[in-house]
């Protein structure tokens, strides 16, 4: 398991640019839903801490988009574990941010859909750091 990831340059260039691009309209999109948490008048939430609730969720989202941005920039040639805590990470903000705006505004919660995402993310750091100290 502490191989490259994909036998040919190309699949780690691509998994490289689905970090880059993936971390940019997290990023994007993440400003975008603090502009209307700070702007869209209170009733429009679906509970009352809705405002709250978005303003976490932006903030884990931001991190995390910074995250993928620095993985996509910085590993030339991921290991295995390192492509698997970077689509993890993917994957879990992805979950936990938008199961989140769903409850914010609609009032719903989804069960264990945002507990599942975020430990989906502490599973993903982990995960990187292990990739790290084995110097993959």
């Amino acid at each position: 398991m502490t191989g490259s990831f994909g036998e040919r340059g190309e699949d780690v260039m691509e998994l490289a640019r689905f970090w880059r691009v993936g971390g940019a309209w997290a990023a994007a999109t993440g400003v975008a839903m603090g502009a209307v948490a700070a702007h869209l008048p209170s009733e429009r939430f679906g509970l009352p801490e809705g405002r709250m609730i978005v303003q976490e969720a932006v903030q884990m989202q931001m991190w995390h988009a910074l995250a993928l941005l620095a993985l996509g920039v910085s590993v030339r040639r991921p290991s295995r574990l390192t492509a698997l805590a970077g689509c993890g990470l993917w994957c879990g903000m992805v979950i936990f941010c938008l199961a989140l705006y769903v409850t914010a505004f609609s009032g719903h919660h989804l069960g264990s859909v945002a507990p599942t995402g975020g430990l989906m993310l502490i599973a993903s750091w982990a995960l990187l750091g292990v990739a790290f100290l084995r110097h993959d």
